[in-house]
């Protein structure tokens, strides 16, 4: 009794601290990602108030948060909508694979760390957050802006790489080596194919057999297909993650849009406990020695991020302006950041200072990335741009040989 009474007071403090907390963020115009690590490093090992009984707890509903965030993003999306994105997008998404993933790889080896580290720490570096990236558009009124679909594009493409990395990383941490990582890619290839066919010849009869109307069964039918889906997937070595993405991609219609508005709440509330979790499983200590090769690899990775999107806006002829508001936004990396490095500890097979790196580079460019999305709306920016336009139309057009 007195442990339950330990736990309700602890998870009822934290709980309490997170809405604070998110209500604070929002008022400075910054995601709450951030300071729900924070709190998680405060209240950890290591932090200020350790919290011992609640740990558990936050664990398990780390991994619904993951879950929910994959299935709401899957939500987002039709399965025609994302075959016709993946072959539209395909030469940005090649780009942006070797501009942020590299770069990741290659500061790992530089680092002494061994060829796995490489490969989690480039999947860290690799992919934006597209929970933060759609709260800048929508706080920045670029939702309609000719720059936004290129945005949205490079990020549909990083989610589709993801279903076929994470499988492949987690089977390479569980030790099974490259070949059984081949043979998790293999499986998860079949399967991410098999089930976007099933979307889109049977999607509407999936869709049918739940009820849009009744609020209460849609909750309790789509949250249960998505655990059932993501625990059956975590047992083929497919990855949770990706079995409830898929199931979001499944589902259409009224059914998807009454599933985003009933599931949202509770993917806020999850998705809170698992950067809090990332945080309490973290020892703030070992943050100061990562520090600045985190800041390093931020400014490295900010850049390249910046030049993805800049290159694939030009690419459909959005004008100067357009191309730095593309790339400026793709900066923040956050909730799949997290999700590869927490895979990576959980497995305990790579250098102890990656979660410690990779919790410092998502607080830097979190914090940092919001901010560099608005400089294109300053007037010195724009002044800049005008004058560097002005010097481009002045230079001589070169002589045909």
């Amino acid at each position: 009794m007195h442990e339950t009474t330990t736990l309700l007071i602890e998870v009822g403090a934290l709980l309490f601290l997170l809405g604070l907390l998110g209500r604070l963020s929002r008022r400075i115009g910054l995601s709450p990602i951030p300071l729900y690590l924070l709190a998680g490093l405060a209240f950890g090992h290591g932090g200020l108030l350790p919290l011992a009984a609640s740990e558990e707890f936050f664990g398990i509903g780390a991994e619904i948060g993951v879950i929910l965030l994959l299935v709401m993003l899957g939500l987002e999306y039709s399965a025609n909508e994302l075959v016709g994105n993946l072959r539209a997008a395909a030469p940005a998404g090649l780009i942006d694979g070797v501009l942020n993933a590299l770069p990741g790889a290659a500061f790992a080896l530089l680092l002494g760390w061994d060829w796995i580290a490489a490969l989690v720490l480039a999947g860290i570096t690799w992919v934006s957050s597209s929970g933060v990236i759609a709260k800048v558009l929508a706080d920045l009124g670029r939702l309609g802006n000719r720059e936004t679909p290129v945005v949205l594009s490079v990020l549909v493409i990083e989610d589709l790489a993801m279903a076929f990395y994470l499988p492949l990383v987690t089977a390479v941490l569980a030790g099974t080596g490259l070949l059984g990582g081949g043979i998790a890619l293999g499986v998860a290839v079949g399967t991410v194919v098999l089930v976007l066919v099933v979307a889109i010849r049977y999607g509407n009869l999936i869709s049918t057999a739940m009820s849009a109307k009744d609020p209460e069964a849609l909750l309790l039918g789509v949250l249960g297909m998505t655990l059932l889906v993501a625990g059956i997937a975590a047992k083929l070595q497919v990855s949770a993650a990706v079995g409830a993405f898929l199931v979001g991609i499944a589902l259409s219609g009224p059914v998807a849009h009454h599933a985003t508005e009933l599931l949202t709440p509770l993917r806020d509330l999850f998705a809170a406990v698992f950067f809090v979790f990332f945080g309490l499983v973290t020892d703030p200590r070992d943050i100061p020695p990562v520090l600045l090769p985190a800041l390093a690899l931020a400014i490295i990775t900010m850049g390249t991020k910046t030049l993805t999107g800049y290159l694939a806006a030009r690419r459909v002829g959005i004008a100067e302006p357009g191309r730095w508001r593309a790339g400026l936004t793709l900066v923040p990396r956050g909730e799949f950041s997290i999700v590869i490095a927490g895979l990576a500890v959980a497995a305990g097979s790579v250098e102890p200072e990656l979660a410690a790196l990779a919790t410092a580079y998502v607080l830097i460019t979190v914090v940092t990335g919001p901010m560099l999305a608005r400089l294109p709306d300053f007037a010195w920016f724009k002044h800049w741009l005008r004058k560097r336009g002005a010097a481009q139309r002045a230079q001589p057009a070169p002589v045909p040989d």
